[in-house]
């Protein structure tokens, strides 16, 4: 015997009801207390199919010299050319890239948005406080250089003699007294203190020596837009100017100090030197001031005979 269609208590869930439409059950459960509706429940609207998928169009490289890409809907054309090899820009994508800059090459820092100082002109800039330096040694430690000679040139003329005359022999050279090798030890104090005097307090203050200035570059922090201060200027300088004490010993300050000049030729992209490593500085290229025009140099305005 067939059961007539209508709402009933649901077997696998006693606290509902259910419709049975005379073959199965149809529509949603509702609360076996709640107000049995007059009729069936209604239709249940059918699920939306899936969208299809979209299978993105493949990139056209195009060969030969840069071409502007195709416009869009609006008729506005993509910004910027399209680059042998490269793949045509899809309406939507980033514009391309600037000529002369391919993908995968940064654009160069800017710190405080000054351009970084190039090798060539941080290295004039260095051999002109290099040339102040040596004259204020040939001032300050002349004497002890000549006396340094002296001691020295007795020994020296002898083994020229001997090498033009070809004797190998080192007997019987007359040896330089103990005191060359203290003069020796107070020209490289006095030749360390003369730099450190030079540098430090001008860099500690304005970032520049008169080389610098020169050369129109300047030493600032990474950190901040702020002078370097006494304890960085120092940590700065003690990197390049310390080993100099080093020079007796075979050349070995003189090496140290030629390493870390070239070092910025082989730092990316901060282009910083040891030294600049250290203390956390890096060398930029300050904007060069147009002169200022003379009355003479207006221009007429029309009208106005010269």
């Amino acid at each position: 015997m067939s059961v007539e269609p209508g709402w009933y208590v649901d077997p696998a869930d006693p606290e509902t009801r259910r419709y049975w439409d005379g073959e199965g059950w149809i529509g949603a459960p509702i609360p076996v207390d709640a107000a049995v509706p007059e009729g069936p429940p209604p239709a249940e609207p059918a699920p939306a199919p899936p969208p299809a998928p979209v299978t993105p169009a493949a990139p056209v490289t195009v060969s030969g010299p840069p071409v502007s890409a195709p416009g869009g809907p609006s008729g506005v054309p993509h910004p910027g050319p399209v680059y042998p090899g490269q793949p045509y820009p899809q309406l939507g994508m980033p514009p391309s890239w600037p000529p002369g800059q391919w993908p995968g090459r940064p654009p160069e820092p800017r710190p405080h948005g000054l351009p970084l100082a190039n090798f060539g002109s941080r290295l004039v800039a260095r051999l002109i406080d290099f040339g102040i330096v040596f004259a204020l040694n040939a001032v300050v430690n002349g004497w002890f250089v000549w006396r340094l000679i002296e001691e020295v040139t007795p020994y020296w003329r002898e083994v020229w003699r001997r090498a033009l005359a070809g004797d190998t022999s080192t007997e019987g050279l007359p040896q330089p007294s103990e005191q060359a090798g203290g003069l020796q030890i107070v020209i490289l104090l006095i030749a360390t203190a003369l730099w450190l005097a030079y540098e430090v307090p001008t860099m500690a203050s304005t970032g520049q020596t008169f080389g610098k200035r020169v050369m129109g570059v300047k030493v600032v922090p990474l950190a901040g837009d702020q002078p370097l201060g006494f304890g960085r200027a120092l940590r700065r300088w003690n990197t390049l100017g310390l080993p100099t004490l080093l020079w007796y010993c075979c050349g070995l300050g003189l090496l140290l100090q030629l390493l870390d000049a070239l070092s910025p030729l082989f730092d990316h992209p901060l282009r910083q030197a040891l030294h600049d490593k250290r203390a956390q500085t890096v060398v930029v290229q300050l904007p060069r001031t147009p002169a200022r025009p003379t009355p003479n140099d207006r221009t007429n305005p029309p009208g106005d005979t010269p």
